[in-house]
């Protein structure tokens, strides 16, 4: 992070704020008054429709007082709204001046992070109505990119990536529908989630295709995104099209063994862009050297899919969401979009439904997929541009953009931009390039795992630990949702990840008792899944003491060659216990199949000590 992305000399990170609130060096109104200060003169970026004066966030910050920063996981962070989202008492506009309203409530996610401490700092600009993926369709001027003016900020949700980008906002919402969270994120170097369809509740969002329509999250940490999310969540009333979060929490990942589906290479596409091509071979050599499989898939089904978007009956979604207003207002809409949405009228009744049978053909197709891979990676966009070069080609470009995009929201998938280095040959040296992770529907979480094992974020945050904490391995009982996993929630511990040991363990299921025994040994050692939590150093004491025999904690190792404190048992208690080491875990144990044999630990030496003399 520059200068810009800076704020007090920190970060402009969650964990960098929170960590200075909760030691009382730094105050929200110190925020407050700072970021004022940077949007009360020029605005040569075009970020903003309308940033919110220092009074008007201070109200914000009124509402924190006597609050708890350790209570509120947002507590005085400052964030940005896009502007076909609703901030009560500010009008929403969607880049439309004769469209805006002034709406008397917020957005129901607006709410849930303000309720979680977060302070709204304006709204930003945007592609008119969320329709583009340029940054350029606005009546408030061009958003410029914040690294490079002279290139494409993306779109729709160009000022929500742009403010983030600045250090203006610690992180920023969105919408995305065709990638409009997702390509301004890739052109600025951040982290765009866009979350299973319903997830994040679209009540108080000017709709674009009211049935695609996703709110997104700009961040600049997978970290942060997550806590947003996990903040933004719940289904509202009133809502149709909200969905409840089906997914997990705590989830971890490792890059080795990870397979990573890619579009065959006579199926990618970068329009010539020789950097970004050279830039997404550099990301996939870079995952097999951390130990991904790469596999190259068939990807004809999504581009199909992708075409239907724009190239169908579609888009007359687009032009249903706003009507009546089009109808009687045509000539305030961009002349680029009043053409888009304009030229829906041409489709017919009949033609949407061919294009809903073609869709569920499509995604049968796409759905074979996802039993070879656990997620699939493509470029975010195939290429960048300049300002001038889509002022010359609007919609031609601009479709470029949506490549690897635009097939996602109808295809019911998860999707998470992250930054994947600088191009270093070609025409854009020096931008920023992008990839992003795809996967089913509420494996959000999942995803946010994927790119902070990418990004190494996860080690970050197992080494940001403090000295007072101590890292425990759970195997069995105190796993979560198990019978003794009280004995760590109730001491303050939180978890941290789910991961696996390294190979060099074996795991029992011990004689007339609910608990495993994890034994490290010489030869055949296999990994192990485990819950890695973190605990106050004052309350492991006592923790320890209610580990009867012959359990006991010692040092574990990780697959990623770390080390915790986890629970080891006594050679000799193994003597007439099962091995279930071939269950990769504790869990997978209790869910197995009772009707097959398994052996004890006595009959398993015997067989290893067999195969070792046939060698």
């Amino acid at each position: 992070m520059n200068a810009l992305t800076t704020i007090s000399g920190m970060p402009m990170t969650i964990a960098a704020l929170r960590a200075r609130y909760l030691d009382g060096s730094l105050t929200p109104a110190q925020v407050v008054e700072e970021i004022a200060a940077r949007t009360s003169g020029d605005d040569p970026h075009h970020v903003w429709i309308r940033a919110l004066t220092r009074d008007e966030m201070m109200r914000y910050v009124d509402a924190l007082a006597g609050r708890d920063p350790a209570t509120l996981p947002l507590y005085g962070i400052p964030f940005a709204i896009k502007d076909n989202i609703d901030l009560a008492g500010v009008p929403t506009t969607a880049a439309c001046p004769d469209y805006a309203y002034t709406p008397p409530a917020s957005a129901a996610v607006v709410s849930r992070l303000i309720a979680a401490g977060a302070i709204p700092v304006g709204k930003t600009n945007l592609d008119q109505f969320a329709t583009g993926l340029s940054g350029q369709r606005s009546p408030y001027g061009v958003c410029r990119n914040a690294l490079d003016p002279e290139y494409a900020s993306g779109g729709s949700s160009s000022g929500s990536a742009v403010s983030v980008a600045l250090g203006i906002a610690v992180f920023a919402l969105g919408t995305d529908t065709a990638g409009s969270g997702r390509v301004p994120a890739a052109f600025h170097g951040l982290v765009g989630l866009k979350p299973t369809k319903g997830v994040l509740s679209t009540q108080g969002v000017v709709p674009a295709c009211r049935s695609l329509d996703c709110v997104s999250i700009f961040a600049h940490t997978a970290d942060d995104a997550q806590t947003v999310f996990e903040s933004a969540q719940g289904v509202t009333q009133g809502d149709p099209y909200a969905r409840a979060w089906e997914g997990a929490s705590g989830v971890a990942v490792s890059l080795r063994g990870l397979r990573l589906g890619v579009p065959r290479e006579a199926q990618r596409e970068f329009y010539g862009d020789t950097s970004y091509a050279a830039a997404f071979d550099a990301a996939l050599d870079k995952l097999r050297a951390e130990g991904a499989e790469i596999i190259e898939v068939d990807f004809e089904p999504f581009l199909d899919t992708a075409r239907l978007l724009y190239e169908g009956p579609f888009v007359a979604e687009r032009l249903a969401a706003i009507r009546s207003f089009y109808d009687a207002n045509p000539d305030a809409l961009h002349p680029v979009t009043r053409a888009i949405i304009g030229g829906a009228t041409r489709w017919s009744a009949a033609d949407a439904f061919a294009a809903f049978d073609r869709l569920a053909a499509l995604r049968m197709q796409a759905e074979r997929v996802w039993p070879h891979i656990d997620a699939l990676l493509t470029p975010t966009s195939p290429t960048t541009s300049t300002v001038a070069e889509l002022e010359a080609d609007p919609i031609g470009v601009n479709a470029k953009f949506g490549y690897y995009t635009n097939f996602v929201n109808l295809l019911d998938l998860s999707a998470l931009a992250v930054p994947a280095g600088i191009c270093e040959t070609g025409t854009h040296v020096g931008k920023p390039f992008g990839i992003t992770f795809v996967a089913r529907a509420h494996e959000d979480t999942r995803l946010l795992a994927i790119a902070r094992a990418w990004l190494g974020e996860r080690a970050l945050a197992l080494n940001e630990a403090k000295e007072n904490s101590v890292r425990i391995a759970a195997v069995g009982a105190h796993l979560s949702g198990q019978p003794l996993n009280d004995q760590l929630t109730s001491r303050g511990a939180r978890l941290i990840e789910t991961t696996r040991t390294a190979p060099a363990y074996r795991l029992y299921a011990l004689p007339q008792s609910q608990k495993p025994g994890l034994q490290r040994v010489a030869e055949g050692g296999v990994e192990i899944e485990v819950e890695v939590w973190e605990m106050p150093v004052e309350q492991f004491g006592s923790f320890v003491a209610l580990i009867p025999a012959p359990l006991g904690i010692g040092t574990l190792s990780l697959a990623d060659g770390s080390t915790v404190q986890g629970f080891l048992c006594e050679s000799l208690a193994l003597q007439d216990a099962a091995d279930i080491s071939a269950f990769g875990g504790w869990r997978a144990w209790l869910e197995r199949d009772a009707s097959k044999p398994i052996e004890s630990a006595a009959s398993a030496a015997s067989v290893q000590a067999a195969e070792k003399q046939e060698c």
